[in-house]
């Protein structure tokens, strides 16, 4: 367990570069090297992760500490990747709420702001190209970017996947004409889906006091979050307008772009700038409740996941989940990512021009960062 929290809470503190970046710092890490899994392990796992709901790339640090000391060792893992990040940003957000005219705070989010534009932008293009294969996923894609836009509501974005699942699954069973189509018999860890099933009715459904609420919005989120860190952010967006502001929110997603570890821990930042409530106290309470429900429907269905993963009709489904994800995104970059950072046509252009630095000359995150730093600093000082 000590041994797993060693590793983890090391990458913890370089792994830049968002969830795909960490899939391969763990394979070369923990395949390669240390060779606690082989490689059919790692991507069995890699491959359930990008099934469930929830932060892909903890979940799969999760999976590789249980797979090397059990539950222990996937809390171990859990903690020591995400403390680094944890701890950076709700420092953070403590500075930027005592001191909010502080001068290189303001400089700070500015830059994180302008980044927050290229790295959503270049996540909405990749995604794209993995992700829309013909006119029908693109179809879903700009059907639902365009539903978001108009109804901005995370109820709209529910119905939108559940309805494209459906559709995929419907299509499947058409194409193959196969009507009373059966999965093979499995079997799930019963006391891992209770929980996870306990915990959201009782967010749902049961109010309570402000921190009460606090953890039922992140835990709703990390349920529903299909895609990876960056989805996380339309999810979040409605749910938190009477709790942040939307500097305060599209702030804390940029500045989780500049640092290492899970994007997820975002919620650490937000959780720290909810009024009424201890910083450190919203803090913890946030990052717990945002990845707890991956980390029970990881264990919950982890027994069952050899059997699912090959049934061509759950496949097909989630090919279109994907498509509306990409559009759930675009909805995501217009608004509030475009209009919050953008406020000249300088920002327009600079932004632009990082994108293609990022594109097509493959500057990773940390130097974009440092140019939107000088960008920032530049444009303030000529001001």
């Amino acid at each position: 367990m000590i041994s797993v929290f060693i590793q983890f809470f090391i990458l913890g503190l370089y792994s830049f570069g968002g969830p795909a970046a960490h899939i391969g710092f763990f394979r070369k890490q923990f395949v390669e090297k240390e060779k606690w899994l082989k490689d059919e392990e790692f991507s069995s796992g890699f491959a359930l992760c990008q099934f469930l709901p929830g932060p892909a790339s903890s979940q799969l640090g999760m999976y590789i500490g249980y797979h090397k000391a059990g539950y222990l060792g996937a809390l171990a893992a859990f903690i020591g990747f995400t403390f680094p990040s944890f701890a950076l940003l709700t420092g953070l957000a403590i500075l930027n709420t005592e001191m909010p005219d502080l001068y290189w705070v303001q400089i700070m989010v500015t830059a994180a702001k302008l980044l927050a534009v290229v790295v959503v932008a270049d996540a909405i293009l990749s995604m794209g190209k993995n992700f829309i294969t013909d006119k029908i996923t693109a179809g879903f894609a700009v059907i639902t970017c365009v539903v978001l836009v108009l109804f901005s509501h995370v109820a709209t974005q529910l119905i939108i996947l559940i309805l494209a699942g459906a559709f995929g699954i419907y299509r499947a069973k058409k194409a193959t004409r196969e009507e009373h189509h059966k999965l093979e018999p499995f079997s799930i860890n019963k006391i891992a889906f209770i929980l996870f099933s306990t915990c959201l009715a009782v967010s749902l459904f049961v109010p309570g006091s402000a921190l009460y609420s606090l953890f039922s919005v992140f835990y709703q989120a990390g349920s529903f979050v299909f895609g990876g860190g960056h989805v996380v952010l339309p999810l979040l967006e409605p749910m938190m307008k009477e709790m942040v502001t939307p500097d305060q929110f599209i702030s804390g997603y940029a500045f989780a772009q500049l640092v290492p570890g899970p994007m997820f821990t975002l919620a650490g930042y937000l959780g720290a700038n909810i009024s009424g409530i201890n910083p450190v106290l919203g803090s913890v309470v946030a990052t717990v409740a945002v990845f707890l429900p991956g980390a029970f429907l990881l264990f919950a269905v982890l027994p069952a996941w050899k059997v699912i993963s090959q049934d061509p009709l759950v496949k097909q489904g989630i090919v279109y989940i994907n498509a509306c994800v990409v559009g759930l995104l675009l909805a995501a970059f217009i608004n509030p990512v475009w209009t919050s950072a953008i406020s000249s046509v300088w920002h327009g252009l600079f932004v632009i021009f990082l994108f293609a630095l990022m594109r097509k000359f493959k500057w990773g995150v940390p130097y974009i960062a440092l140019a939107c730093v000088g960008f920032s600093l530049a444009a303030s000082v000529l001001s």
